[in-house]
């Protein structure tokens, strides 16, 4: 992530002299410094990236293809005088345990024009979808595969916390803690506002 940070500041100066890179330098330690003290980061994360950095652009190569792809499928209905555009709402889970893989496919699918994932809770994503014809292979489609090659060895998972890709807790699972001192767990519950 350094390496990112760094490379974001040299690209954001436009130029590169010894002064540029040495404050750079300065400026990418900070952040990194910050990222795995407040945001849950680590060098094990960042050596887990290194190893998988195939996989995770293979899934911008897949992204990028089917953006395309749907540009002209979203084209075709929109400039369609024979049919009427059908938009649906698609449920359905997800296969992902992390969180953060969840919202990966949730913004995927979101980017792709035609379909807006209007809601994503715990493993159920809502789509919608301009046409009927969009929302085929939703359930099981390319993005899901390809995250969950990526997931299959994540370090979440191989610390047991495949809810939270910190290596702590979830703030969903915080906020019910919390509440269970409280004793409000229970009012919530039967007024129907937690599960």
């Amino acid at each position: 992530m350094f390496f990112l940070y760094f490379l974001i500041w040299i690209i954001f100066n436009g130029q590169f002299t010894p002064e540029i890179a040495a404050f750079g330098a300065v400026i990418a330690g900070a952040v990194y410094w910050f990222s795995c003290r407040f945001m849950g980061w680590s060098p094990k994360r960042d050596l887990w990236l290194w190893k998988r950095a195939g996989r995770i652009l293979a899934y911008v190569g897949l992204l990028l293809w089917e953006i395309l792809k749907a540009n002209a499928a979203a084209l075709r209905i929109t400039l369609s005088y024979k049919k009427e555009p059908n938009p649906v709402l698609v449920r359905f889970r997800t296969k992902l345990k992390t969180n953060a893989l969840r919202v990966l496919l949730a913004n995927s699918i979101t980017l792709t024009p035609g379909t807006i994932t209007v809601l994503l809770e715990g493993d159920e994503l809502t789509v919608h979808c301009l046409d009927a014809s969009l929302s085929e292979g939703l359930e099981d489609s390319s993005f899901e595969r390809a995250l969950l090659r990526i997931e299959a060895d994540s370090p979440a998972k191989e610390a047991g916390t495949a809810g939270s890709e910190s290596g702590g807790h979830s703030w969903e699972k915080r906020r019910k803690e919390s509440m269970a001192k409280d004793g409000t767990a229970g009012e919530s519950a039967a007024k129907g506002g937690t599960k």
